[in-house]
């Protein structure tokens, strides 16, 4: 089981989110090394919106990059919140029926899936931070 903080308040501009973290969530050791190896790729649109959220402290919020997560490898986590974040490209052509079945196993653990595509993270971060605060208040908004 991945061990890490578990964040015990968050807040965007004076919005309080609320917390929805998952614990126990299903693990499978197998997919250790994939998950590493996925970091280690460099997929370029993961690596500009990591680079975004981690190094701009994207409102002290902790992600995990290349999470494992039962037997899926998810792009990002925030695990305050239960909440996965996909960066949707090219290597999801094709492939609808297989990003359904993921999907309603995850949202059946408990979780949120929000998607942003490729083409927003390579042409227009601000625009893919704004609205991924404005999923969040909607999400999660609870005003003080």
């Amino acid at each position: 089981m991945l061990k890490s903080k578990i964040q015990t308040e968050l807040s965007i501009n004076g919005i309080v989110l609320k917390l929805n973290s998952i614990t126990n969530l299903p693990y499978q050791p197998r997919l250790k090394e994939r998950a590493k190896a996925l970091r280690r790729a460099e997929n370029l649109p993961e690596v500009l919106f990591w680079t975004e959220v981690i190094k701009k402290r994207f409102h002290k919020i902790d992600f995990d990059r290349q999470r494992i997560i039962g037997n899926y490898i998810v792009d990002f986590y925030i695990r305050a919140l239960g909440l996965i974040i996909e960066i949707d490209g090219a290597s999801h052509d094709d492939k609808e029926v297989y990003d359904k079945i993921r999907e309603e196993y995850l949202i059946s653990l408990g979780l949120k899936v929000y998607r942003i595509s490729v083409d927003d993270v390579m042409r227009n971060m601000d625009l893919v931070v704004m609205e991924l605060e404005e999923y969040l208040f909607k999400e999660y908004g609870v005003e003080k």
